[in-house]
């Protein structure tokens, strides 16, 4: 790159602003069109890599069977081949798992191209020593001595979040790409040409960067107070931020401020049950801990006692990103989760953390006294009722849909219903847990930004968490890491081949 230490001005070929994994997808990809690559990272070198350092590692990706999942973890063993039910998930899965999770409002474009390319992007990441293993911890269940995968969700980055991202700089790093930190973009430059590079703070001291091409990935706006309450509505002030305290917003506005199309569910988002006293942000020592996701094996209850959603509806993977609104909704945000010694083996590690709001009591009623903010007396009626209300005759299998149902009450629970029945009992007291926003720009395919009249801003390109359109009301799990990789790449690829051919 040109100028740096002590120069107002710096260019270079394709700039990434952004330092997570849908940025560092789109690094790599732009290096290996020739490019010279440079990325701007807000924060410090110790809290780099945004919302996806905070996540659990896992990826939705489509596969045929085992051949195809060898591909991604070839170390698997011959015991764990034999011991384990991976079963499928292809491409139309995929497809049809976005569409009926967003009631049919997925842009039909980048879910098509999210779900054909997220193997081979898998793949890519590969070649740069991103590896991955099966989620046995939080996505199998052993039954008859064999592990069974369900809901679509097989495979996790090595290392969580944080591995992923240090994969995915060490892999920057010997591709020669630089990450300036402390960096934070707040105007793009742009003229009757299109985007010629951005203006920031570096250390706190203003400064040009020249780009003949620049990569938005930057994230979404859930870490900026202000514009949440603004777009998601009133009582997001009270929500816990699950993952960085550096995704404001900037990125978007400067290019909504150029005339790049707002677009998407810009009052949703992807929101949790997370623990109740959980910080304001992320916190790193403790990634993904605070979640609480084995819900559709207990009951949920508010301040007034009463069940107020349907755990069963579906396998945790297509119910946890849009249960944390429902708890928001509920007076004072919290709720408690229920559980009884038939299901507390079945919980998973983040229930075990030393960091957690849990009480527990022998007996029922002892329970209902230690219920922080909760009507006892309306929380014993609704146990009660719950109890009397479940088809004990169909058997609970938690690796499937079972059908264990309940019977005759306002609010269902569709699957895995058991009587609270077998002390000791466990409580764990939730709140709203807001892990990113779903409006944001409008790119096409090629990971270009579009303007009001739907043509391409030249130069401009966007990947991962600040792209609109992809997720509405809810998304299933492990997508997310999956469209950052694949539209990072492909945007990253474009905007490599631009420069290039501008050189």
């Amino acid at each position: 790159m040109v100028g740096l230490e002590g120069s107002p001005t710096v260019e270079t070929d394709v700039l990434v602003i952004g330092a997570g994994n849908a940025a560092m997808c789109a690094a790599l990809a732009a290096r290996e069109q020739g490019a010279q690559v440079l990325v701007l990272e807000k924060s410090s070198k110790k809290e780099r890599g945004g919302n996806s350092t905070f996540t659990a590692g896992a990826i939705r990706v489509a596969y045929r069977g085992i051949e195809d999942l060898l591909q991604l973890v070839p170390d698997l063993t011959e015991e764990e081949m034999v011991n384990t039910d991976f079963g499928s998930y292809d491409e139309e899965q995929y497809f049809d798992d976005l569409c009926r999770v967003t009631q049919d409002r997925t842009d039909p474009e980048l879910a098509s191209i999210l779900a054909s390319q997220s193997f081979d992007t898998l793949r890519w990441l590969r070649k740069h020593n991103v590896r991955f293993a099966p989620i046995y911890g939080r996505q199998a269940f052993k039954v008859n001595g064999k592990f069974t995968f369900w809901g679509g969700l097989t495979i996790e980055a090595v290392g969580g979040g944080p591995g992923l991202v240090q994969a995915l700089h060490e892999a920057a790093e010997r591709e020669g790409i630089g990450v300036l930190y402390h960096a934070r973009a707040f105007e793009l430059l742009c003229d009757d040409d299109g985007v010629r590079g951005v203006r920031l703070l570096w250390n706190g001291k203003s400064m040009e960067i020249i780009a003949k091409s620049v990569v938005l990935a930057a994230g979404g706006f859930q870490s900026n107070l202000e514009m949440r309450t603004r777009y998601l509505g009133p009582g997001w002030e009270f929500a816990k931020v699950r993952g960085t305290r550096f995704n404001t917003g900037d990125a978007l506005q400067m290019a909504l401020k150029i005339g790049a199309r707002p677009y998407g569910h810009f009052s949703g988002c992807h929101a949790v049950g997370w623990d109740r006293n959980a910080p304001e942000f992320g916190d790193l020592v403790v990634g993904d801990g605070f979640q609480k996701h084995s819900y559709p094996f207990g009951i949920m209850v508010n301040a007034l006692g009463e069940r107020f959603i349907d755990e069963g509806a579906d396998f945790r993977n297509y119910t946890y990103a849009k249960y944390g609104r429902e708890i928001l909704n509920q007076p004072g945000q919290f709720a408690w989760q229920i559980f009884d010694q038939k299901v507390c083996h079945l919980l998973r590690d983040e229930y075990r953390i030393r960091q957690v709001t849990k009480v527990t009591a022998p007996t029922i009623e002892e329970l209902a006294k230690k219920l922080e903010g909760v009507d006892p007396h309306k929380f014993l009626v609704t146990v009660k009722q719950f109890n009397q209300s479940i088809r004990t005759e169909i058997p609970f299998n938690p690796n499937v849909k079972d059908r264990r149902c309940t019977v005759g009450l306002s609010i269902p629970k569709s699957n895995w219903a058991n009587p609270l029945d077998q002390g000791p009992y466990e409580a764990y007291a939730v709140t709203c847990g807001i892990t990113f926003t779903f409006g944001g720009l409008k790119i096409n395919g090629h990971g270009e930004v579009l303007d009001g009249d739907e043509k391409p801003i030249h130069g401009l390109f966007a990947a991962g968490e600040i792209v609109g359109g992809l997720f509405y009301f809810n998304y299933p799990g492990g997508s997310g890491l999956a469209a950052g990789a694949v539209f990072g790449k492909r945007a990253g690829e474009r905007a490599g081949r631009l420069a290039v051919m501008k050189s």
